[in-house]
């Protein structure tokens, strides 16, 4: 395996137990144990831990890097950037998208109402949607922006899915963007997007208010 494979590898692998919450924000990095966890060298598992510390991802406590967290106003910014640049995607893919892509997506719609009672499916699974539309676009530097706060999403602790009654509503928004797209209609794909993205951060504002009344 080369270097090169390895950081790559090092860096997915730790960025992949952030987003799925092996690892949660405060929570310390140490090179020798993420090393024996993933069986790779050390070299590579500190050139990702720095690389992730760039992004923003990791943030130091002393000597130590931590997984980042995300105050009240870095969530509204994060909310704010991502709202305006998926409802870009949307107004593309409306424009962009072939049959097959708007065809993926509907079916993704579909499957994912199985998956109702496992927010954490869920989750994974709006990922991929939004990534789908994402690809959609047909703009490979909207898809890097959108890939670098998709990643920064990876923060929060807790998945708004999780809120009861948002996947039924969260899959209802999914199915109007994806009827907009499917009609061409750029300006309501852009805004069934925003509507979404706004109804989500809103849901977690709840969320994390009432975790924070619990801890106070």
């Amino acid at each position: 395996m080369s270097e090169l494979k390895s950081q790559k590898d090092a860096y997915t692998l730790i960025l992949e137990a952030i987003d799925t919450g092996v690892y949660r924000p405060g929570d310390r990095l140490v090179e020798s144990e993420l090393a024996e966890r993933f069986g790779v060298s050390r070299t590579p598992i500190r050139e990702a831990l720095q690389r992730l510390e760039t992004q923003s991802l990791l943030a130091r406590d002393g000597r130590s890097l931590i997984v980042a967290s995300l105050d009240h106003n870095q969530l509204s910014e994060l909310y704010a950037v991502r709202a305006e640049l998926e409802g870009l995607a949307a107004r593309l893919a409306a424009r962009h998208a072939s049959v097959e892509e708007v065809s993926v997506l509907r079916d993704m719609v579909e499957e994912d109402r199985n998956l109702l009672d496992d927010p954490a499916a869920l989750s994974r699974a709006n990922r991929r949607f939004h990534k789908q539309i994402h690809l959609a676009s047909h703009n490979r530097y909207l898809v890097q922006q959108l890939d670098l706060v998709h990643r920064t999403m990876a923060l929060m602790a807790t998945t708004s899915l999780a809120a009861e009654g948002r996947g039924v509503d969260a899959l209802a928004e999914h199915e109007a963007i994806v009827n907009a797209i499917e009609a061409r209609d750029e300006d309501r794909a852009d805004e069934a997007l925003k509507t979404h993205i706004s109804k989500a951060f809103t849901t977690r504002l709840k969320l994390d208010s009432g975790r924070n009344s619990r801890l106070s």
